[in-house]
């Protein structure tokens, strides 16, 4: 080691021994990294450093950029000249040693929502056997570990691919059989919400094949294809909580280093090595290996994209891809909210088919609210999606998942996963034609007004939203038309050769004129055979093109012999009837009658399960599982809904603390309020301060009679993004020791209501609530306002007595003989 190097290491571990006297003592002094704020925004600065090390967030409003470094790498940003300093929290984050929670039995140690690569291919296995004709679990390569011998067992390199094998579909133009989705995920192995992400949609489609019409029909007419580890010898690195970016090739940098191997989004052959967006020192996060493709991982990668997606561009730098070209690829990575498509190499220059790239990016946008900013900072070469286009002419895509490389479980269950998924279902609409159908319009909320169950001969009366709006223009203005025909056709897709026969929609105001327009109409359904019928729909713009389809089932059914479900929805507490809306398994809905509470639905015969949710606030819902829907009968489900008992109602008005521990400075103001006049808020008359971590608490609440407890409040919070908490949390024991509910950062746009499910309550004779804030030594916002605070629950229903004899203990028993 030179000795301005060991200056410089001694130089960082003395500023991280100073933050551990200054009071922060979960910064671990033995850490390989270190993550620090380098207060530039200078896009010069920026590209150098991206060339061997990737930034992980540039904040341009704050004029810093993050990024994880060791001593090493510490010493070359000081030879940059720039204001250095260490980010104690996101250090501690990623050094904290990994445990697995309490009864915590799957997942990686500390985050059970995200499988372990073992426990992924283990649920892709089981996909495969469980939907035989539907699923495909490939062997496509092998990791680097696999290929040397005497080591690391090492990886197959496996391919989830979804089809219907039994249903032939409709060839793209281009004959190439049916058009195709490629996904690759957690091709960086600490980018922990990828896999899980691409796992989880592959769920959802197998799941509501049969169920949902959109899911039907993409698996009917499309492929699917998921490779949720790119990367697997890398994530099994990461899940010990190591800050593992590239695969474990020992060649590269030593075999026991931790910075060893290749960075596999530098590694593909498209433009490799050629723009200084990739490294060749061997210990760098972004060394792009010894030669293009020369990784097992981006060999495999490579060689399947050639197998399912046809060559569609010619090599010309400047050749686009055909308007009609077919196919859409994703690379999904972690983090920062973006969606970026080519080029990677050159930031200065844009694809041939970066109008048609930009419309499609800026409608993925949509659903999951990412910046749709089509290229970053700095240079990127060698990596997939330029491969993807480059090479192949597909439609391609980066979408950087989240906030974090190691995002809590709670912010992927309720934001990255169903927000993303839905961008992930768009897309699956398109590979068809992905430069040209996400310009026309979508058709939104697609019903039948009479019910999904439909007696021989009688109309079905469709309604739906044509929508040429839906983009998200954060980053530019997308164009946009007005909606000009909407059209829909029975049991055969719009492409389907020879076309099937469409039936015109109106427009609800009589005139199409506008980019969204509400459409309707009667369609026979004279001489369809009783079951199962899917409804396809599709509008068309001004400028004549069709956006994606959408699909609704319905039945032909007699209802003199067709099953029914019926019954009543009535409270425990007084016998009163309830309103309901009674749901049948996800085909069949109705509500029960408010004034009796009674209910019949007609549904096709099945085992369903039926459930109750009541349309007020006073009562819990209920379910009932494995109800038989038999042809000609009528299957009778009672519901029972138990009142709810509130245990707690704070609205903040009567000006005191009503047993409410508020630490400072915590207080209740009026500033702002979702109830008039009062809210409990962290930081009264202005800004919170640095290093704040105060609570405001609940008093004791006995819930041992209570179940389905449930927390009710509205707030509003402004916090600096990824540094900065609002925590709501929970105690069984008191206040003794407290576990996370959710957390937020950032902001909202104003007064949202939040419902949080707590079945650790549930029981609990000494419950208790509290909103934390916690923040670093940095930047300071509005912060959190918190109103109208309810905790309520279902009283336990009590058996007065209750014997299975299944002991075989019949000791207590008398018995006489008759």
């Amino acid at each position: 080691m030179s000795r301005i190097l060991t200056i410089s290491f001694l130089v960082l571990s003395l500023m991280i021994s100073a933050l551990l006297l200054a009071g922060d003592p979960t910064l671990p002094t033995d850490c390989p990294i270190t993550v620090v704020r380098v207060q530039s925004v200078d896009p010069v600065v920026i590209a150098d450093i991206a060339q061997w090390t990737e930034p992980w967030e540039i904040r341009t409003k704050e004029g810093y950029f993050i990024v994880g470094v060791n001593a090493d790498e510490f010493m070359r940003l000081e030879g940059l000249g720039v204001s250095i300093e260490i980010d104690a929290k996101l250090t501690a984050d990623y050094c904290a040693p990994r445990f697995r929670l309490p009864d915590q039995r799957s997942g990686i140690p500390g985050y059970p929502c995200y499988r372990t690569v073992e426990e992924t291919f283990a649920a892709a296995a089981q996909l495969a056997t469980d939907y035989p004709t539907l699923a495909q679990w490939i062997d496509v390569g092998d990791s680097w570990e696999k290929t040397e011998p005497g080591g690391n067992a090492g990886y197959d390199m496996m391919v989830l691919k979804l089809t219907n094998s039994e249903v032939t579909g409709t060839p793209t133009g281009l004959g190439q059989g049916k058009p195709v989705l490629f996904i690759t995920s957690a091709i960086h192995a600490r980018e922990y919400t990828t896999a899980e992400l691409t796992t989880r949609f592959a769920e959802y489609l197998l799941g509501n094949y049969g169920v949902n019409a959109d899911a039907t029909w993409l698996l009917d007419e499309h492929e699917i294809h998921l490779m949720l580890h790119t990367n697997p010898d890398g994530r099994k690195q990461a899940e010990t909580g190591a800050s593992w970016r590239k695969n474990t090739n020992e060649n590269y940098c030593g075999a026991t280093s931790s910075s060893r191997g290749a960075d596999l989004n530098r590694n593909f052959s498209f433009h490799w090595a050629c723009c200084g967006g990739s490294s060749s020192s061997e210990c760098d996060d972004t060394f792009h290996g010894a030669s293009a493709a020369s990784e097992p991982e981006a060999q495999a990668v490579e060689a399947y994209a050639d197998s399912i997606f046809p060559d569609q561009r010619d090599d010309a730098m400047d050749a686009p891809a055909p308007d009609d070209a077919t196919g859409v690829y994703f690379d999904i990575h972690s983090y920062s909210e973006i969606i970026l498509w080519p080029w990677g190499f050159d930031t200065d220059t844009n694809p041939p088919n970066n109008t048609a790239l930009q419309t499609l990016g800026r409608k993925l946008a949509y659903f999951n609210g990412y910046d749709p900013s089509h290229q970053i900072w700095y240079a990127v070469d060698g990596d997939t999606i330029d491969s993807a286009y480059g090479r192949l002419g597909v439609a391609s895509y980066v979408f950087e998942l989240g906030t974090t490389f190691f995002q809590d479980c709670e912010s992927f269950e309720s934001t990255i996963f169903p927000e993303n998924l839905e961008a992930l279902i768009y897309a699956a609409k398109v590979p068809r034609t992905p430069y040209l159908t996400p310009s026309g319009p979508e058709m939104l909320d697609l019903n039948l007004q009479g019910g999904a169950f439909v007696a021989p001969g009688d109309l079905i009366e469709v309604t739906a939203t044509a929508n040429d709006t839906r983009f998200n223009n954060s980053s530019g203005t997308e164009p946009t038309g007005t909606v000009a025909i909407a059209r829909c056709s029975l049991d055969a897709a719009p492409w389907t050769d020879p076309a099937p026969a469409f039936h015109t929609l109106l427009a609800a105001d009589g005139t199409f004129d506008g980019g969204t327009e509400l459409v309707e109409q009667s369609i026979e359904t004279t001489g369809l055979a009783d079951g199962r019928h899917t409804l396809f729909c599709q509008a068309q713009d001004n400028a004549g093109q069709w956006g994606p389809t959408s699909a609704v089932f319905f039945w032909i059914m007699d209802p003199a012999t067709a099953p029914h479900i019926a019954g009543a929805v009535t409270s425990a507490g007084d016998g009163s009837p309830v309103e309901a809306t009674i749901t049948v398994g996800s085909i069949s809905s109705g509500m029960s009658d408010p004034a009796t509470g009674l209910y019949n639905l007609m549904v096709p015969e099945g085992v369903y399960t039926v459930t109750a949710t009541p349309t007020g606030p006073d009562h819990g819902g209920a379910s009932v599982s494995g109800v038989a829907a038999v042809t000609g009968s009528t299957t009778t489900v009672d519901f029972l809904l138990q009142p709810f008992e509130v245990s707690l109602f704070e609205d903040a008005e009567d000006g005191n603390a009503q047993g409410w521990t508020a630490e400072s400075p915590w207080a209740l103001t009026t500033e702002s309020a979702h109830s008039p006049a009062h809210s409990w808020t962290d930081s009264p008359g202005g800004e919170y301060g640095d290093n704040v971590d105060s609570s405001l608490t609940s008093p004791v609440m006995d819930l041992s009679n209570v179940e389905n407890v449930e927390l009710r409040f509205f707030h509003t919070y402004v916090t600096e993004s990824n540094y900065d908490y609002a925590i709501v949390e929970h105690s069984t024991n008191g206040g003794s020791t407290w576990s996370e509910a959710i957390r937020w950062d950032g902001s909202n746009s104003g007064w949202d209501e939040v419902v949080l499910q707590l079945p650790d309550l549930s029981g609990t004779a000494q419950a208790r609530i509290r909103f934390r804030l916690d923040t670093d030594g940095s930047q300071t916002r509005d912060g959190w306002h918190v109103d109208d605070i309810i905790v309520r629950g279902k009283a336990i229903e009590s058996s007065i007595f209750a014997e299975g004899f299944e002991s075989g203990d019949s000791s207590g028993w008398d018995f006489a003989t008759p």
